[in-house]
């Protein structure tokens, strides 16, 4: 498995499949609250298995925090490693802007793995497109 910043249409198309996939299909979030208007400010990350997209995210600077959001992996990739992964390639991305503290809103059955590389939770329970979240915080 291959994780990769967005670099053309195609890679950005196949970022939108598998969070479609899983934000949408998976877990019922409205697409227009999933392809929302930081799309073009975001710096998108493309996961890839023997050419095939398995997982993505994003990355953005906002308030003074690298902001990772839109982390997800297909279901067939899920339990190999993969999402552990995407996040190392965004917080190598964010070490080699000099950005060192790191903001996520985390689904909370996500929280274990989230809590695994190194995030702590920093805010009471709150929903998001339906679905109760909690934000986690890393210093890189």
């Amino acid at each position: 498995m291959t994780v990769k910043i967005v670099a053309n249409q195609k890679e950005l198309e196949d970022a939108y499949s598998v969070r479609k996939t899983v934000f949408v299909e998976e877990q019922a979030v409205p697409l227009e609250e999933e392809i929302d208007a930081f799309e073009d400010e975001a710096t998108h990350f493309i996961m890839y298995h023997e050419g095939s997209p398995v997982g993505a995210g994003r990355f953005r600077f906002v308030d003074g925090y690298g902001k990772v959001e839109r982390i997800c992996v297909l279901k067939e990739a899920r339990k190999t490693g993969a999402g552990k992964e995407i996040m190392n390639a965004i917080e190598n991305y964010a070490r080699e802007k000099d950005i060192h503290k790191l903001k996520l809103n985390a689904q909370t059955h996500a929280i274990p793995f989230y809590a695994g590389l190194g995030y702590e939770i920093v805010s009471e329970e709150f929903m998001d497109a339906g679905i109760p979240h909690k934000t986690m915080l890393k210093e890189l």
